[in-house]
């Protein structure tokens, strides 16, 4: 896994169908992202065979005592391959280096593979909802913590 400022279009896309504008618009929106806050935030590039695999994004949180993994994305092909793990085991090295007391994250509360992969992850629902824009789409989502 290396820190790069580019990546490639990729998305976990069952759950966003109909409601995300394509692999290159979300791309063009954390490259946009990035250079803003590259100075606080961190990006890791996962990379398989010179071709991109995925990718996480962390960095601080508006919720009181917490460090954020912002997305955690991986090519479609590559869920199951242990690469997302490997991911997310890095970004919780990350968050740690926050100082926080915890980590959190927010996902769809329809998205019942993400969600089964953050609670095998160490990750527990911790009782905040919101519902926030995706794509211009009010959707309900829930929030996870993890101990740091």
């Amino acid at each position: 896994m290396t820190n790069s400022t580019q990546f490639l279009p990729l998305c976990r896309w069952a759950p966003y169908l109909g409601l995300a504008r394509g692999p290159e618009a979300l791309s063009a929106w954390w490259v946009e992202r990035w250079k803003w806050e590259r100075e606080t935030h961190r990006m890791t590039v996962a990379e398989v065979g010179g071709e991109l695999a995925g990718f996480t994004y962390v960095g601080p949180s508006e919720t009181d005592g917490a460090a954020e993994l912002y997305a955690i994305h991986l090519e479609p092909h590559r869920v199951g391959s242990g690469i997302g793990r490997q991911l997310m085991i890095n970004a919780l090295g990350q968050l740690a280096e926050f100082d926080a007391e915890r980590a959190v994250l927010w996902v769809l509360a329809d998205n019942p593979v993400a969600r089964r992969f953050y609670e095998r992850g160490g990750w527990t629902p911790d009782g905040a909802t919101r519902v926030a824009p995706v794509n211009d789409h009010p959707m309900p989502q829930l929030r996870y913590s993890h101990p740091l």
